[in-house]
């Protein structure tokens, strides 16, 4: 259950809650997409469509990394797994729903592309992140799998924390497992786990991802402090030989300023450099870029 001086934050903050852990947003780029200007690099990179993206949670207030770059609040949080779980047909029935209210402003307004309003009434893809670690909710795979049923995409962000789990769920359309740092000191420093033994996990999952089928992507969340030893991520990385790498710029957001220095936040430039290193060490190319968002596309292929 939502406690609530968190749910209060959460609302406050423009999320959109359902039952008793779950949560949709609209971000940045579903809005520009329904005024018809920019776009997710998500459209850019593989395809979907930003003004049809549904960014959403099973575990708002429930993950086991304190991550410094986090733009959540963290007094409310914790590592457990979530008990007496929401089932997932009633919790997607309940993010549409949100969804299509934090969108109502668009309705009628002069600064938005309707035909992309009316189809952004039924979203077809999930991105399952936003908050939280996803992992930790246990009926993840029937998650997914109604998602699919209703003809969606899913694209899932870890941690990389359960390899247990993502061995048994059913495959998302795309997996992500975030990498943020080339070795364990540095692991302990920036994401801060909360239990034992979260980076020989994250080790296993990076293993695990060539006997997965769907579309797999590992994500650099880059700070200044964590741009060193591309050789070291390399390694790391050629352990999963994914489909593509995302170096992605740190953004100095959210509650991420409490913790972080605004300095902390890469240029798009050192973005570039630093991917032509890790491109260099992989043996990857560099196959696409989105300047606005600070992130190079790096691709095995």
């Amino acid at each position: 259950m939502i406690r609530q001086e968190l749910r209060e934050l959460f609302e406050k903050q423009g999320y959109g809650l359902v039952g008793n852990h779950s949560a949709c947003k609209i971000c940045h780029w579903t809005k520009e997409a329904i005024r018809g200007k920019s776009v997710c690099y998500k459209q850019q990179f593989y395809g979907i469509q930003s003004h049809r993206c549904l960014q959403m949670t099973p575990a708002v207030d429930v993950c086991n990394h304190n991550c410094t770059f986090c733009w959540r609040a963290m007094d409310f949080t914790g590592g457990n797994m979530i008990d007496d779980p929401d089932e997932p047909q009633e919790m997607i029935d309940g993010l549409i729903e949100q969804q299509r209210k934090l969108i109502v402003g668009f309705k009628g307004s002069s600064t938005a592309d309707m035909r992309k309003y009316e189809e952004a009434q039924d979203p077809n893809m999930a991105a399952i992140s936003l908050s939280g670690e996803p992992t930790l909710y246990p009926k993840l795979g029937g998650l997914i799998e109604e998602f699919h049923k209703r003809d969606f995409t899913t694209f899932l962000v870890t941690n990389g924390t359960r390899p247990d789990v993502l061995r048994q769920i059913t495959e998302p359309t795309q997996l992500y497992v975030s990498l943020d740092a080339p070795t364990e000191e540095m692991y302990k420093k920036i994401d801060r786990p909360l239990i034992k033994g979260g980076w020989g996990a994250l080790q296993e999952s990076l293993q695990l991802f060539p006997s997965l089928d769907c579309r797999k992507v590992v994500r650099l969340t880059l700070l200044r402090s964590n741009m060193v030893e591309p050789e070291k991520y390399a390694k790391l990385i050629s352990a999963a030989s994914p489909d593509y790498v995302e170096c992605k710029a740190y953004m100095h957001v959210g509650f991420s300023r409490k913790r972080l220095p605004h300095e902390e936040m890469p240029l798009h430039q050192e973005i570039e450099d630093f991917s032509a290193r890790l491109s260099e060490e992989l043996g990857y190319t560099v196959k696409d870029r989105k300047e606005d968002s600070r992130v190079v596309l790096l691709s095995r292929q």
